[in-house]
């Protein structure tokens, strides 16, 4: 994070901007609808932007820029086509620690003012650390769309019924979950329809009826994808978003678990080859555990919990012990990794169905239906098959695949590290041998492979070979 996102409080405080021109008037407005006692210093202010200043009260100095004028400034924000004087206004500000701003020049920058969705008293800042405005405007439209106005009157009944809530609700969880099943249920409705007496008055029965005394928590278990962030599902984004607690294994990408909420505890159970962090009994007892405890759990899991998951097994656990839970079905690695490696799964011309295996040593050895493995037409994707690569090629041509038979490692897929290697059943293990190939990893077994030449589209940042 290069920036801390801050609101400041200018609400008549003063502050100065440096410009009269057009970009200068845009900054003026933002000021005076945040209530600042402004001064604009500048030899020459466009006409209509000065009619507006003396509607508003704001003080106007028709002169050069000094520097004493920053003395005593709340916020100082420099709007110029004169680079010299910018740097000057930049340079006089920083020396007493005034957030200044510089528009369109960040190196000048103590502060930067971002794209505003403004549904007031609720602010939404879109920001890009300068590096482009653009971008977050065209965001600012896209969350528009989506945060009616009336929003702000729904921010300004919860702020009516704050106090009586925190007298009502002594502890910080219990007044948390309170406010997110009214700002989810007929209360929200009522203020964003506008009616805000009935609203008031379902709320107050809310608080009356202490409607947050069921002591059991639930447990979400949520498909993370395969490791883009944007392939999580609307569902998975607002589950994370309401939990206390995440349980996370090793292949959630960390942009996925930075969605969760800042607050919300987190606890790796991830298991590598060899090395568990916890038992899966530990995990389950776990869950049941922190959902007996009146906590919303979310059990994140990378790709989908149902396929080659263990998320059977965990909600086994928790409907034996009466815990209600969710499942969340995340697009597993098969998916994901042959999409974005441009290798379909299946194709009129090359494979009519799709085999899904675990490449996992047990005992040095893998107990797989190879006879099954080898039929023609037929893509087989397996997962977990690095450390038996060199076996599970052998396999396959020992029982009747040809040694020329298209094969694709795909690394870290569909992530900015992606790569894939392509290769045949007689040459893959040799040339994962000589790269420095890691976990996670996907092979993608038949004819289809193939196609990659043509159907490529993302080759992540790492390359392909």
């Amino acid at each position: 994070m290069d920036y801390l996102p801050l609101f400041l409080n200018v609400r008549d405080q003063p502050c100065l901007v440096v410009g009269g021109g057009e970009v200068a008037a845009r900054k003026i407005g933002l000021l005076l609808r945040a209530g600042a006692r402004l001064t604009v210093i500048a030899p020459q202010v466009d006409a209509a932007l000065a009619a507006t200043l003396v509607e508003a009260g704001a003080t106007v100095l028709p002169r050069k820029f000094a520097s004493d004028d920053v003395q005593g400034q709340r916020l100082v924000i420099a709007a110029t086509s004169d680079i010299a004087v910018n740097a000057a206004v930049s340079e006089a500000a920083q020396a007493l620690n005034i957030p200044v701003n510089v528009v369109d020049q960040l190196d000048l920058c103590s502060a930067i003012l971002p794209s505003i969705v403004d549904r007031s008293p609720l602010l939404i800042a879109i920001s890009s650390g300068g590096n482009s405005p653009v971008l977050a405007r065209m965001l600012k439209a896209r969350i528009e769309s989506l945060v009616p106005a009336a929003y702000g009157r729904l921010a300004l009944l919860a702020g009516e019924f704050r106090q009586q809530v925190k007298a009502r609700f002594a502890g910080f969880g219990q007044r948390r979950a309170f406010w997110e099943r009214v700002l989810d249920g007929p209360a929200a409705e009522l203020a964003l329809a506008g009616n805000l007496d009935a609203a008031r008055r379902e709320l107050t029965q809310q608080i009356d009826a202490r409607a947050d005394t069921a002591s059991l928590g639930e447990v979400y278990l949520v498909g993370a994808g395969p490791g883009d962030p944007d392939l999580m599902t609307f569902k998975a984004l607002r589950l994370l978003q309401k939990a206390d607690v995440v349980l996370y294994d090793r292949l959630v990408a960390p942009a996925i678990l930075n969605m969760a909420r800042a607050d919300a505890e987190r606890i790796y159970v991830g298991k590598a080859r060899a090395q568990h962090t916890l038992r899966q009994q530990d995990i389950n007892a776990r869950l049941v555990t922190l959902a007996r405890e009146g906590k919303r759990v979310v059990r994140l899991k990378g790709g989908d919990p149902f396929i080659f998951g263990r998320g059977g097994e965990e909600i086994e656990t928790l409907a034996a012990e009466g815990i209600p839970f969710q499942v969340v079905p995340g697009i597993t690695a098969a998916s994901g990794c042959s999409c974005y490696s441009g290798i379909p799964l299946t194709h009129r011309d090359h494979a009519q169905s799709v085999r899904f295996v675990t490449g996992h040593l047990k005992n040095g050895s893998m107990d797989l239906p190879w006879a099954e493995l080898v039929q023609p037409a037929q893509t087989v994707v397996i997962y977990m098959g690095l450390v038996g690569l060199p076996e599970i090629c052998r396999q396959l041509i020992a029982h009747g695949r040809g040694a020329d038979t298209p094969i694709a490692l795909v690394e870290r897929g569909t992530t900015p590290e992606q790569r894939v290697l392509v290769s045949t059943l007689a040459g893959l293990p040799d040339l994962v041998a000589s790269e420095n190939v890691r976990a996670p990893t996907l092979l993608i077994v038949g004819e289809v492979v193939g196609l990659r030449h043509k159907l490529a589209w993302f080759d992540g940042g790492r390359g392909s070979s």
